[in-house]
């Protein structure tokens, strides 16, 4: 088995969790990894693909599911042994992932230190200045979209393993940011083209434009054999685990699969990172790239010939138009009785005829989830972050769903929003209460709580005017997201406050609304009421927890009357680690369990079937063309 020619690496949030006493917080509640956000991105995917086709071999080792999955699990220790042809490739989309990402760079320099190190994502697109000037990193990938520089970028690597590629060669990589070398006999820098940036330690960099943003997702998203044969290849299914799962279960019996409609959003909510206006600013997208509906309803498909369980869409159906929904659906429809998996739609805002289109799904599939983000019952606090349906719209779109066999509705509220008190946030957890019990028969209309968490998104509306929508932002710099993902408490990992509510009352409104939110729940028969009283449990141990914390914090800044010195450090650090064994027990999750994400799914017969996988990937293979 020859080595592959470049690594993915998908770092823990903190890299040393395991040893660290931290209070995670419900930062992870609504998603279905835990707060070390172990889910790698779904570019991933398509990255390995592209690669792959193009004669470039991948191999994607998530370090953050394995140590989750084994205290024995050596990540430092693996990270030695792997010995990649080209380069390592380390996400950094979610800034969560600003202390694990860096550290992870340093093994992969400690032991292999001619190999680059090339970073991607999001955040490292958002603050790509800061991160190129740390040493570990060589190279960095702006954008949404980076399979095509990637490629040349590898290619460039693996042509010239001997030697240090020219920089002129360098310079014709879109979206690329890179470090220029000096010349060896004369100490000056070579001249490529690029706009050059020099820091205070005169590194020089060059930042190449960002042009490649392409229009369409129709080349390489999707299409997850080229992954599993990659597993197949070199024996080793468990890196590839996208999340680690939660006590109930493993994702392998449980194989939540995404597909993805496109890159970009229609919509600017002002707190998201994801929003028009955001990627317009750090990835240069000016408006969404849509895979083609065929297509999508094609992606669908075929994940049903190897597994039974939920297919995620991710991206609502009708961002690019009624007639781009239809067409899914329709293709759906045609091979309806054929696969009985529960499909789960996001709406982005409510639908404007919704018996029509919600009697429309039910007819392309079987099985049909929903989902929606109101954030709040207050019309006026929705408006404000961007979404103007009104809650007469939500009913309606609860009513007719359900109507039509909708098996679950979720609806996903948020905390730390402009104009909101805490208050107004117990206000929508009564109103949740009300839609549980004139909607929730069967369980199917299940509300969530959420503060927003640990940060606000850099790049958002919101971020980079806080003042117009009352927010503070408290940090800006890579370092400083870096140093608060180490933070005791996710309290003081919190990036902003409102002139509503400081980062405390944040904390405090996030435990009240979701004691109240599950006791609601119980009242509704959502959850038993011996779960029920597990989820109290937890709340109330993490109130008490935030109180310790907050004490023990004190030692080490001097607001109990000390010096703050190397010895109060020390003693604080003594008394986190009396915490870790309670703390640990958060670790999962706080006021949401993991189980009421799930969807209606019995979980026998759910599991992947490696031969059925195989024999999956070998007929795409053939049908490819080898």
């Amino acid at each position: 088995m020859s080595n592959p020619d470049l690594i993915l690496l998908h770092a823990p949030a903190v890299y040393d969790f395991r040893k660290r006493a931290i209070l995670y917080g419900p930062i992870a509640d609504g998603v279905p990894s835990t707060p070390v956000f172990e889910m790698y991105p779904l570019g991933f995917f398509s990255l390995l693909e592209h690669l792959e086709r193009n004669g470039v071999r991948v191999r994607i080792v998530n370090l953050a599911a394995r140590m989750l999955g084994s205290e024995e699990f050596d990540a430092e220790k693996m990270v030695r042994r792997l010995k990649p042809r080209g380069a390592f490739g380390i996400d950094f989309h979610w800034l969560p992932h600003a202390q694990g990402s860096l550290e992870v760079a340093k093994i992969c320099k400690r032991y292999h230190g001619s190999t680059p190190v090339i970073f991607g994502g999001f955040s490292a697109s958002y603050f790509y200045e800061e991160l190129i000037r740390c040493p570990e990193v060589d190279f960095i990938l702006r954008g949404d979209s980076t399979e095509e520089p990637l490629l040349q970028l590898m290619k460039t690597l693996l042509q010239v393993r001997r030697r240090r590629p020219h920089d002129f060669e360098f310079a014709k990589i879109p979206n690329l940011v890179w470090k220029e070398e000096e010349d060896e006999s004369s100490g000056e820098v070579k001249v490529s083209s690029g706009e050059v940036k020099v820091s205070s330690g005169e590194v020089k960099v060059r930042v190449n434009p960002l042009t490649h943003v392409p229009a369409r997702l129709n080349k390489s998203v999707n299409n997850y054999f080229p992954v599993f044969k990659s597993a197949l290849k070199y024996r080793d299914l468990k890196s590839l685990i996208p999340f680690h799962g939660w006590s109930s279960h493993e994702w392998l019996d449980y194989p939540i699969t995404p597909v993805l409609t496109c890159r970009g959003c229609v919509h600017n909510c002002v707190f998201c990172g994801g929003s028009r206006n955001a990627l317009a600013g750090y990835c240069n997208r000016r408006k969404p790239a849509f895979r083609d509906p065929e297509l999508v309803a094609a992606d669908i498909l075929r994940t049903t010939n190897y597994t039974r369980a939920p297919i995620f869409v991710i991206g609502d159906l009708r961002q690019a138009g009624e007639k781009y929904a239809r067409t899914v659906l329709a293709r759906l429809k045609k091979k309806r009785a054929n696969f009985e998996n529960q499909l789960v739609f996001e709406l982005f805002d409510t639908v404007p005829n919704p018996r029509e289109y919600f009697e429309l799904v039910a007819g392309s599939v079987k099985n049909f989830n929903f989902e929606i983000s109101p954030d709040s019952h207050d019309e006026k606090i929705r408006a404000a972050v961007g979404k103007r349906y009104k809650n007469r719209e939500i009913e309606e779109n609860l009513k007719w769903a359900l109507q039509a066999g909708c098996k679950k509705f979720d609806l996903f509220f948020m905390i730390g929003l402009p104009f909101q008190t805490c208050e107004s946030v117990m206000q929508t957890i009564e109103w949740c209460g009300r839609l549980m019990k004139k909607y929730g028969s069967g369980k199917r209309v299940v509300p969530f709580i959420l503060a927003y968490s640990p940060f606000l998104d850099p790049g958002c509306v919101a971020y980079e005017n806080p003042e117009k929508f009352g927010y503070k932002i408290l940090f800006k710099s890579l370092e400083q997201y870096r140093a608060a993902m180490l933070s005791p408490s996710w309290k003081y990992a919190l990036n902003y406050e409102t002139e509503w509510l400081t980062r405390g009352e944040i904390v405090d409104c996030t435990y009240k609304a979701g004691l109240r939110l599950n006791e609601l729940k119980a009242e509704c028969g959502l959850v038993d009421r011996a779960s029920s009283e597990v989820t109290a449990e937890k709340i109330r141990l993490a109130v008490e927890l935030t109180s310790e914390i907050d004490e023990i914090k004190k030692l080490n800044d001097g607001t109990d009357g000390t010096d703050g010195t190397d010895g109060t450090a020390q003693t604080q650090h003594q008394k986190m680690m009396r915490l870790k064994p309670k703390l640990d027990l958060l670790l999962n999750s706080v006021i949401n369990e993991k189980e009421g994400l799930e969807w209606p799914a019995a979980r026998r017969s759910l599991s992947l079937s490696v031969l059925r996988l195989l024999k999956a990937a070998v007929t795409e293979h053939f049908k490819r063309g080898g």
